[in-house]
């Protein structure tokens, strides 16, 4: 997959490292365990995500995903990573870095999924973590935002324990699973983030 170099980009394309993980762009040969993961994990997902389209599962979905992903990266827009257990290389979820800023503004929005059978064993936090220090480190970002559903304890307890600090609650701020839903927002400035260890690296 290229990179157009339309305006700013990041080439060769990323490949994070993290604590017992890495995080790498979709290609094409990925589309059996991404549709795999995420149909087995629907039930677990849905509740926390945009409404799924009808062919969302569907090899022509994933090709228009990857070409947006590409078009995202090229544009310095978003940054869409798949993330994999660095021992046995098993796909685990994915997280992305959207709504890129430049500017006066210089931000990004963090947005992540966890398979089900893995979630709650803390790789999040550790994709999370690798995800931030490419913001900030790589990319030159000064903040990262998220935002989450009031009642998804887990998810607002992983942005924490990476640093972010809860700035506000935004009314029917997303639609969530067909509704419009309030969450909480977080952000995480480069400030607090030089002040922070972080184990993970890219290459």
């Amino acid at each position: 997959m290229a990179l157009f170099g339309l305006t700013r980009s990041v080439s060769p394309e990323p490949l994070l490292r993290g604590d017992g993980l890495y995080l790498r762009p979709a290609t094409p040969g990925d589309f059996s365990s991404w549709t795999r993961l995420r149909a087995t994990s629907r039930a677990f997902l849905e509740p926390w995500e945009p409404t799924w389209p009808d062919d969302d599962l569907t090899q022509a979905a994933f090709r228009r995903r990857l070409r947006r992903q590409d078009e995202d990266m090229a544009r310095d827009e978003a940054y869409a990573f798949l993330i994999f257990d660095q021992t046995s290389d098993e796909l685990l979820g994915g997280i992305t870095l959207g709504g890129v800023r430049r500017g006066v503004s210089q931000s990004g929005t963090l947005g992540y999924w966890m398979g089900a059978p893995h979630a709650g064993k803390r790789r999040m936090t550790r994709a999370v973590a690798t995800t931030v220090e490419f913001a900030f480190s790589k990319l030159r970002l000064h903040r990262v935002e998220a935002a989450c559903i009031p009642d998804n304890a887990p998810s607002m307890a992983l942005l924490e324990r990476n640093g972010f600090q809860r700035e506000g609650y935004a009314r029917e701020y997303l639609k969530i699973d067909g509704a419009w839903r309030d969450h909480v927002l977080f952000a995480l400035v480069d400030g607090d983030f030089r002040a922070r260890p972080m184990a993970s690296k890219f290459v």
